[in-house]
């Protein structure tokens, strides 16, 4: 590593990690329009853009249903809760991914067996998951590590959670026929992945049973809070989420037929996202652009593995993850920061070894290859609206440490 005087930097000296108020300069008419109808109508909750935005949503990606609702997790809760998920199921989550992912099921009382990833695309690898299903099913721990419930009483396997993480579709080709064996729903975690594509088709339509997205700020489709949606091609699920997403009502609000929840996106949310969906195809594909300057100028540095998109796929680039050598990402960030650029970790720790679920009794060397990962990977600055020479800078910057 080389090392640099530090000076102090002002705001035009940086470069923006996401860049969401150049995207609003843009679009800041629409956005205004559309929340100002809002405020004149005054249908804060369940208001006329939340079927609109539905809408518009199930027709992007090609489902039948699309369920909006507060948030990417409560989407998650949504799906689980109307598959009666709870204590005694066993629920396969991904290793390498956000908390809520594990947290959703183990809200509802139901064990998270963590499943190790594939090192290529950092997604759910099929062949650990189809030996933590046996392992699950037998109570045999010898055929892949278990959580400590699972080990000291059988658990019912009921539900798979394949996550499309930075941005790019899970292995599905390979997960599906493992669910079908074993009866498993398929829940699709699209929550960075909305508008990507797997073989011809849209994340979120893919065949799971449920697919689920969030639209925080900093997502490729984000609103300007707290946002999600549900989509699926079953009409008897779609009914059972839209009454679990407000307190579980049956033919009105007051006649509650099951436990449900307050999971309701806000409709000014909605006008926002409405705002934002006609020009998100055009940055999805300046996206690509931006990933392929990432890609010619990153060409001559060595030291570095570039994110790189499955074939038959489209990666939306939800963040732009590089990795390095184990032990120099820490210093490769201290020296970006200097020079006025930002980074982040997605994620510093596995699933496995978060303090939360220090009581699935986990050995952190249970999933070696999302360890491995978790210590290596670092996010460069990623949105729509870099510029090449953004790009250019950064890279640079990243050649002078690691010379």
């Amino acid at each position: 590593m080389c090392f640099f005087k530090v000076k102090l930097l002002s705001m035009d000296d940086r470069v923006e990690f996401i860049d969401l108020q150049a995207q609003f300069r843009r679009i800041e008419a629409g956005v205004r329009a559309r929340t100002d109808a809002v405020l004149a109508h005054g249908r804060f909750i369940m208001g006329p853009e939340i079927e609109e935005l539905e809408g518009e949503l199930a027709r992007f990606c090609g489902a039948k249903h699309c369920i909006s609702c507060a948030s990417g997790t409560e989407a998650l809760i949504m799906a689980l809760t109307a598959w009666g998920i709870g204590p005694g199921d066993a629920v396969f989550v991904p290793a390498f991914t956000f908390f809520a992912t594990g947290e959703a099921p183990a809200l509802l009382g139901a064990t998270p067996v963590i499943v190790d990833i594939e090192p290529a695309g950092f997604s759910m690898d099929p062949g650990a998951l189809a030996k933590a299903v046996a392992a699950v099913e037998t109570g045999d721990a010898s055929l892949y590590p278990l959580p400590k419930a699972a080990r000291e009483r059988r658990l019912r396997p009921r539900v798979v959670i394949p996550v499309d993480l930075f941005g790019q579709a899970a292995d599905y080709d390979d997960l599906f026929p493992i669910a079908a064996q074993h009866s498993l729903h398929m829940l699709e975690d699209a929550a960075q992945s909305f508008g990507a594509e797997y073989h011809g088709r849209k994340t979120c339509a893919l065949g799971c049973d449920v697919a689920v997205t969030s639209f925080f700020p900093a997502k490729p489709l984000g609103c300007y809070g707290d946002g999600g949606a549900l989509f699926t091609e079953d009409d008897a699920t779609a009914d059972v989420l839209r009454s679990i997403r407000v307190h579980g009502k049956g033919s009105d609000k007051y006649d509650n037929v099951r436990i449900g929840l307050n999971g309701r996106m806000d409709t000014l949310q909605a006008a926002v996202l409405l705002a934002k969906l006609p020009v998100f195809p055009e940055e999805l594909n300046a996206r690509q652009h931006v990933a392929a300057w990432y890609a010619e100028q990153f060409a001559d540095i060595e030291g570095v593995l570039l994110p790189v998109a499955q074939d038959g796929q489209r990666h939306v680039r939800a963040q732009y993850v590089i990795r390095t050598s184990e032990g120099k990402r820490d210093a490769l960030a201290e020296y970006l920061k200097t020079k006025g650029i930002p980074t982040n970790i997605y994620y510093p720790k596995p699933m496995h070894m978060l303090e939360a679920f220090r009581g699935l009794g986990y050995a952190p060397e249970a999933m070696p290859v999302a360890l491995a990962v978790s210590r290596t990977v670092l996010a460069l600055p990623f949105h729509p609206y870099m510029s090449e020479s953004d790009v250019a800078r950064v890279t640079g910057a990243v050649r002078e440490a690691l010379r």
